[in-house]
């Protein structure tokens, strides 16, 4: 049987988004790839086509290259942002007005609450739209941008877990997917690949704890091997605990640093600090050479600011994951618990746990909520 050619529209022309639209046209799907300033693609709409090296190889011919975002989602099935989560807000405001109930919605990852917030600000801007917004919890390609047009993929991970907001509408969407990326793997809810983000913990503190190192050294240093020391991964365990606290006092099923390690990588060893010097693929990653980095005003804002606050909701302490956030406003000069993301944000306000668990699944507000 004929494989059903799907429309694609892919949100973001950075390393991600390039990845993405380069790998779906070159498996033959039509693609429309949309940035927000049209220079930054210039070389991709003049040749027409994003050229892939490394494990996979060959040219995805783009359908549609684009600054206007009616045009790029329009007509297609499956809209994949792949953007940075602090530019979620801003994309989801732009899609409101055009989105169609029809399409599914793919953050391409999440991060903490993504989702959720993502269809929070839909349905404030445009009441009578109901999208299916879907979470990946991390993105399906280790890469980076090789050169203008050009995208280099190092790797593919062999599962990617994701859910759908509503989760009863999760497996319609890996149905529909599913001959395209059977990567993508069904998991519970959106609290699952949200509150399992183990880049919250991976990202943020070995680089705010090297903070000296980083900035006299320009990153020159091994940012997993030789970053993570034994007093840097017992911090780290502490943050994973408080994190995995909230996972499950939201009924989520928590998955701890040490475990994500031995099945995505067979990394494995008595301490977290153990597990780390076992993954290969770390082998070779170096610190960022800046602390102007993603790991800092990314997964500050967007991962560990929806853990805390939700803590706060549902009354767990976290001070472990408080203290990276001070150290990270400070370093920055930038109050990351005030613009980051909360449960405010993501349409939680006034709701317990069984409730907040209810909506992921079902889509359902039982009660009228005073916040």
């Amino acid at each position: 049987m004929q494989k059903r050619v799907l429309n694609f529209a892919v949100i973001g022309g950075g390393s991600g988004g390039q990845a993405l639209a380069a790998y779906l046209a070159y498996l033959g799907h039509n693609v429309n790839l949309y940035n927000r300033t049209i220079a930054k693609i210039k070389m991709i709409s003049e040749q027409g086509f994003i050229d892939m090296e490394g494990c996979i190889s060959g040219k995805g011919y783009m359908n549609l290259v684009t600054d206007d975002i009616q045009e790029a989602i329009r007509d297609t099935h499956i809209v994949m942002v792949a953007v940075p989560a602090s530019a979620h807000k801003q994309v989801a405001s732009l899609i409101a007005p055009y989105t169609s109930d029809e399409q599914y919605i793919v953050l391409n990852p999440g991060r903490t609450g993504g989702a959720l917030e993502f269809f929070n600000i839909i349905k404030n801007i445009n009441p009578e739209k109901n999208p299916c917004i879907v979470e990946a919890q991390t993105l399906l390609f280790a890469c980076r941008i090789a050169e203008e047009g050009k995208v280099a993929i190092y790797g593919k991970k062999n599962h990617v877990k994701v859910a759908a907001l509503p989760a009863v509408r999760t497996r319609e969407f890996v149905d529909k997917i599913h001959h395209v990326i059977p990567e993508f793997i069904q998991t519970c809810s959106v609290l699952d690949t949200s509150f399992n983000n183990v880049g919250a913990i991976l990202h943020p503190i070995p680089t705010i704890l090297n903070c000296g190192r980083i900035e006299s050294t320009d990153g020159n240093f091994l940012h997993y091997i030789e970053g993570v020391t034994p007093s840097v991964a017992r911090i780290m365990k502490e943050a994973d605990c408080e994190r995995m606290k909230v996972a499950e006092a939201l009924g989520a099923k928590p998955i701890s640093l040490m475990e994500w390690l031995g099945y995505t990588y067979n990394a494995y060893g008595k301490t977290v600090c153990e597990a780390l010097q076992n993954v290969k693929g770390y082998k070779g990653i170096k610190a960022p050479n800046t602390l102007d980095t993603r790991y800092i005003f990314e997964d500050v804002p967007q991962s560990l600011v929806p853990i805390a606050d939700m803590g706060m909701h549902l009354g767990i302490e976290t001070p472990t994951i408080n203290s990276i956030i001070h150290m990270a406003s400070i370093i920055h000069d930038k109050d990351y618990y005030k613009i980051g993301r909360k449960v405010e944000d993501m349409g939680l306000v006034g709701l317990e746990a069984e409730e907040i668990m209810n909506y992921v699944i079902n889509g359902e507000i039982t009660r009228e909520v005073v916040a």
